[in-house]
């Protein structure tokens, strides 16, 4: 969501960071219907200003026996309640517009976010952990021999269709091991608060994060109109939907474990083999809730608190800011994680971390009551994977596997596995 102050003050910059999401000029129709809005307020008062005037005359005229001035001025009290419901209908109509122009709009990017329209034209921040030399060919992670048993896409097919897949076994304790250890890590080490939330939302809950009303088509809908989330990001941040926060509790940090649920629209022959792109998943998400003027440092806290999962984790990634046209509609400015993955000889996107400034909290109209109680503000929002678990998975199985169809696990997660620390050729952890 856009301040229209901002837009009235400066349309031309508005249409110009616009620009740079690929976005085409806005400001004008924006400002037009808020012109006719204010027009319409304005009108209204001044019809309002005239019958309050009225009312004060009509009893005057009364008591003088005055009946046609009595008469004049009971009609054109009449008219001018017709008037003013004509008034306000036609304005409440407008800011409906507005809203929904406004709502449709993605958030502007920062002045330092690198100009382009795709992933080629991303910046790389650094680089971390050299990927391993391998003494024969590595496959991609459904194609491990340890692996197969344990990650079953026939069956997940049969029982909801593509895109879905079964773990079971050695590879389904592993997968549940990494979600446990980004937890705890983020609590323990980290200071975020874990939560454990609703997977179902409201709609407006959709909207408030930006899912709604531009991206439905991305999400699945109950009958009954709940939204499955497709990242705990919007549980989490709403939990601040439509309240004044005092500044000091600021900034709220929160980690929660979820299963996500995405229909991956648009993203039709992409990734279709193995388990890299699922319409449902789950993910360790990172939520904070700050003072704007410690977003930015903010941002860059939790980039580094999911690198350091990848770090323990001994998996080589590289860190790159998004581009402006690469960026997610309510991001400002975004650090995408990706990881190496040797079967398929490339970097992965595992986590993306964004501040939102406060097109979220305006949205949401979540707001903080600053420590020297001046007049609330809105916060600012940021999000980010911390990590996406499946992805983690296929990380931990491609770059651990051996030559004779065995895989060894990271050091730091043999204590979640009872001391064992590999998955043997025929898929038993060992």
């Amino acid at each position: 969501m856009h301040d229209i102050r901002l837009i009235r003050d400066d349309p031309a910059g508005f249409d110009a960071a616009l620009s740079r999401r690929g976005v085409a000029p806005q400001s004008e129709a924006i400002l037009q219907i808020d012109s006719d809005r204010r027009a319409a307020i304005k009108a209204a008062e001044v019809a309002q200003a005239a019958a309050n005037q009225a009312a004060k005359q009509v009893g005057a005229a009364k008591a003088k026996g005055d009946e046609d001035e009595f008469q004049r001025l009971r009609t054109l009290m009449a008219d001018s309640k017709a008037q003013i419901a004509d008034l306000n209908a036609k304005a409440k109509e407008l800011d409906a517009q507005l809203n929904a122009h406004l709502l449709g709009l993605p958030n502007l990017p920062y002045a330092d976010i690198p100009d382009g329209v795709d992933e080629a034209d991303n910046v790389e921040l650094h680089l971390r952990g050299a990927p391993r030399n391998f003494d024969f060919t590595p496959v991609e992670h459904y194609e491990i021999p340890a692996v197969a048993s344990g990650m079953d896409f026939e069956t997940a097919a049969k029982l909801s269709g593509s895109r879905f897949v079964m773990l079971s076994g050695a590879v389904a304790r592993v997968h549940r091991a990494l979600a446990q250890f980004m937890l705890d890590t983020h609590v323990d080490e980290h200071d975020l608060t874990e939560a454990n939330v609703p997977v179902m939302v409201r709609e407006d809950m959709m909207v408030g994060t930006g899912q709604l009303p531009k991206f439905g088509e991305d999400s699945y809908q109950t009958t009954n109109g709940w939204w499955l989330i497709p990242t705990a990001e919007v549980p989490l941040t709403n939990t601040v939907n439509g309240d004044t926060v005092d500044g000091a509790t600021l900034p709220l940090r929160y980690v929660a474990h979820t299963p996500c649920f995405r229909s991956e629209a648009g993203s039709a022959g992409r990734d279709t083999s193995g388990m890299l792109r699922q319409h449902q998943f789950e993910k360790v998400e990172m939520v904070s809730i700050t003072h704007p003027d410690e977003s930015d440092a903010e941002h860059e806290r939790m980039t580094r608190c999911a690198e350091t999962i990848l770090d323990k984790l001994e998996l080589p990634y590289r860190t790159v800011v998004l581009c402006a046209g690469d960026m997610g509609a309510g991001a400002r400015r975004t650090h995408d994680i990706e990881v190496w993955l040797p079967g398929q000889n490339a970097y992965r996107e595992i986590s993306s971390i964004s501040t939102c400034g406060d097109y979220q909290a305006r949205r949401m109209n979540a707001r903080f009551k600053p420590a020297d109680g001046g007049k609330p503000a809105f916060v600012h929002t940021l999000n980010g994977s911390g990590l996406a678990v499946g992805r983690t998975l296929i990380a931990v199985l491609e770059n651990g596997q051996q030559a004779d169809g065995s895989v060894h696990l990271p050091a730091v997660l043999h204590g979640y596995l009872g001391g064992k620390s590999q998955i043997s050729e025929n898929g038993l952890l060992i």
